[in-house]
């Protein structure tokens, strides 16, 4: 009768550690590897729009972001990693949206050159003609 209160005591104990041990498992995080691929897409992406030439702080953070993200993986730091991985996505998508913006506008300047270039090409065909009417 004595031991039943200290073998249930026990049990209970061995339940009790059982269920933590199992509980501090399931709650490691996985390895961010979306998080880590939506990066280096977003990376590439940005390098193709020439984010090398227009935004090239905000593309060298990005990498610099991407690789603390792997280093992270490789010491288990999953939770650091996936934050470094998402910081370094929102890096690239803003070296994208510069890098957009710069080209838009070159090509707005360059629009603007071509118009006013036609638009004094027109004024002087106005000019010549007024003068080769008076002349007649």
């Amino acid at each position: 009768m004595f031991l039943t209160p200290i073998i249930r005591r026990t049990s209970i104990a061995a339940v009790l550690c059982t269920i933590s041990l199992l509980s501090a498992c399931a709650a490691t995080p996985q390895r961010p590897s979306s998080a880590l691929q939506s990066a280096e897409r977003a990376i590439a992406t940005a390098e193709d729009a020439r984010a090398v030439q227009h935004a090239p702080l905000e593309l060298r953070q990005a990498r610099d972001k991407l690789a603390a993200a792997n280093n992270a993986v490789e010491k288990d730091e999953m939770d650091i990693a996936r934050r470094l991985a998402e910081e370094a996505a929102v890096l690239a998508e803003l070296a994208l949206a510069r890098s957009e913006m710069q080209v838009a506008l070159e090509t707005n300047k360059e629009l603007k050159n071509t118009t006013d270039m036609y638009k004094d090409e027109l004024t002087r065909k106005k000019v010549l003609n007024r003068r080769a009417g008076e002349s007649s």
